[in-house]
């Protein structure tokens, strides 16, 4: 998989894609990761890329022209299944759009800043808007990062153990159960003994059965879904 990530602030994305599980999956060849300055796609000579909106009202826009040119160029070089713009009113990432787009063989991801992209964009080139939760952050990197996160670690080979994104939370509408570890006991405090046991299909039955209870408690909104 290709991901190419369009940015104006590039530092802000070199952290947190360049450790952990997306850098095993870089490493392993399992993902090209390309982050692009839009800067470095600016018309002028003062590489400028944002300016005051029309109608008066507060705040810098991305332009459109930088964004075009470097969009543009990236699908003259290849195909992309998505071309995706990371908004507060997009749609909420999940789970399952997770899953799908792990399955992708290259995207290209638009982080806005400032108050936002000229909308032009939006008609000329984005084919899917997401959204990380409804609140505002200083820029889309963050939520660029978190969705690459989200798709890369479901890619086949990255994960050291094939079937521990399956478990995850909201694989199956449902909240991951607990999990212990070493030691059996701390301050009082025991691992259940069924987990204790061997018996793996008690072991299974637990394990959902606390799934469900803790969806029960703490996210009832997955049942009704």
């Amino acid at each position: 998989m290709r991901i190419d990530i369009i940015t104006a602030v590039p530092e802000l994305l070199e952290s947190p894609l360049g450790h952990s599980i997306v850098k095993r999956a870089k490493d392993k060849g399992l993902v090209e990761l390309v982050i692009h300055n839009l800067r470095d796609y600016s018309t002028n000579n003062y590489r400028q890329i944002d300016d005051a909106p029309y109608g008066g009202t507060s705040g810098m826009v991305l332009m459109i022209e930088p964004i075009d040119k470097c969009i543009s160029q990236l699908k003259n070089e290849r195909d992309y299944d998505e071309i995706i713009y990371m908004t507060p009113d997009g749609e909420t990432l999940n789970q399952q759009q997770a899953n799908k787009m792990s399955l992708f063989t290259n995207i290209i991801i638009l982080a806005g800043h400032y108050k936002g992209i000229d909308e032009r964009v939006r008609e000329l080139h984005i084919t899917k808007e997401i959204s990380i939760g409804d609140y505002v952050l200083s820029g889309g990197e963050l939520g660029a990062a978190v969705l690459t996160d989200s798709i890369v670690r479901l890619i086949p080979g990255v994960l050291g153990d094939e079937t521990s994104a399956l478990s995850d939370s909201f694989q199956d509408q449902l909240l991951a159960p607990p999990v212990y570890t070493r030691p059996a006991e701390y301050k009082g405090l025991v691992v259940p003994e069924v987990l204790r046991s061997g018996n793996f299909p008690k072991i299974d039955n637990w394990l959902q059965e606390q799934a469900l209870l803790r969806t029960k408690a703490r996210r009832p909104d997955l049942l009704d879904e």
